[in-house]
């Protein structure tokens, strides 16, 4: 999405016109619609006042991606004093199930490398057989676990390893089954937890 489908978007979750929005800016209606139609962008201040009047990140309305919110909680955690069992494939699941028993529905995550257009073009004609950056990623996240953890109002991103669990509350929800957060693509398992 782009900053303009954020912002009105993130405008309209909020209840407010571009009018609303506007007043309470200080700036004029058509400044909003230009902002929202991508024919202008809002200065720093407007940029800031914005973000905490539609209660989202500054990172989420200027990232193309998805966007976690500002507040990321990373917890020491024992792997081993979870077992799997039941719909949990591994000690990572039980440990997210027991971390968001309040979840309506938690996805294991698969994660992706955005690949640059250098890196696409070694892939397909250097490498094609290999998928060397496919490769590397999977052995680079093998002792990590990727959730998306939904509740009635909110979704986490939540990553699990043997010593610690860390999880962001997403800046919007999101019903696409990929998310884009920094340099990689997450995409959602079919089937989820609970």
């Amino acid at each position: 999405m782009t900053f303009g489908e954020k912002l009105k978007e993130a405008r309209q979750k909020a209840g407010l016109s571009q009018e609303q929005l506007s007043e309470k800016l200080h700036v004029s209606r058509s400044a909003v619609a230009k902002w929202e139609t991508g024919k202008g962008m809002p200065d720093i201040e407007n940029l800031k006042a914005a973000s905490q009047l539609l209660n989202v990140s500054i990172d989420y309305l200027l990232d193309e991606g998805e966007a976690l919110s500002a507040n990321t909680i990373k917890e020491r955690i024992d792997i081993n004093a979870y077992e799997k069992g039941g719909k949990c494939r591994s000690r990572q699941d039980t440990a997210v199930l027991a971390k968001f028993p309040q979840a309506v529905q938690i996805y294991p995550l698969f994660r992706k490398k955005k690949l640059t257009g250098i890196e696409k073009l070694l892939e397909w004609t250097v490498m094609p057989f290999f998928g060397t950056f496919e490769l590397t990623e999977q052995v680079n996240s093998l002792k990590t676990a990727f959730y998306l953890a939904e509740t009635e109002t909110d979704q986490y991103f939540v990553t699990v390893t043997e010593e610690f669990m860390e999880y962001s509350r997403l800046a919007v929800k999101t019903e696409k089954k990929k998310l884009e957060i920094g340099d990689h693509i997450y995409i959602k398992a079919a089937y989820g937890l609970k």
